[in-house]
C-alpha cells in the first residue's frame, strides 16, 4: 500500500500544481473574483491533502502502522471537495456546492483515522 499512496500523492501533487497554474494563467480573465477564489481554495486543499497522501505513503514504508483508511479518505476528499469546487468554478452550477461538504467530511475523517492509528501504535 505504501507504493499506492506515494503514487496517488505524486499524481495529485502534479495535477494540483498544473491546476493552480491553469487557474493563475488560463482563468484569470475568464472567472469572476468569487469563482477565482473558489478555484484557489480547491487548489489549496488539493495540494495540502496530496501532501498528506505522500506522508501516509512514507509512514507505511517505515512502520507497521496501518493507515490505509486514512489514505483512502484523503483520496476521496480530494476528489469530492476539490473536484466539486473545480467544476463549480468552471460551470457556476451552484448545486455542485452540495458535494463539497462530503469531501470535507472525508478529509476530517482521514486525519482522525490517522490520529487513531498513531495512538494505537
Amino acid at each position: 500500500m505504501m507504493k499506492l499512496f506515494l503514487i496517488l500523492g505524486s499524481i495529485f501533487m502534479a495535477f494540483g500544481v498544473a491546476l493552480g497554474a491553469f487557474g493563475a494563467h488560463g482563468l484569470e480573465d475568464k472567472l469572476s473574483e468569487k469563482y477565482m477564489g473558489i478555484w484557489e481554495k480547491a487548489v489549496h486543499y488539493h495540494l495540502v491533502h496530496a501532501l498528506g497522501l505522500l506522508i501516509i505513503g512514507v509512514i507505511q514504508g517505515t512502520t507497521t502502522l496501518n493507515v490505509n483508511w486514512a489514505g483512502y479518505l484523503l483520496t476521496a476528499g480530494i476528489i469530492l471537495f476539490s473536484g466539486s469546487l473545480y467544476i463549480l468554478a468552471l460551470t457556476q452550477i451552484k448545486v455542485l456546492g452540495a458535494i463539497t461538504p462530503l469531501g470535507g467530511v472525508a478529509f476530517i475523517a482521514g486525519w482522525i483515522v490517522l490520529m487513531i492509528a498513531a495512538i494505537k501504535f
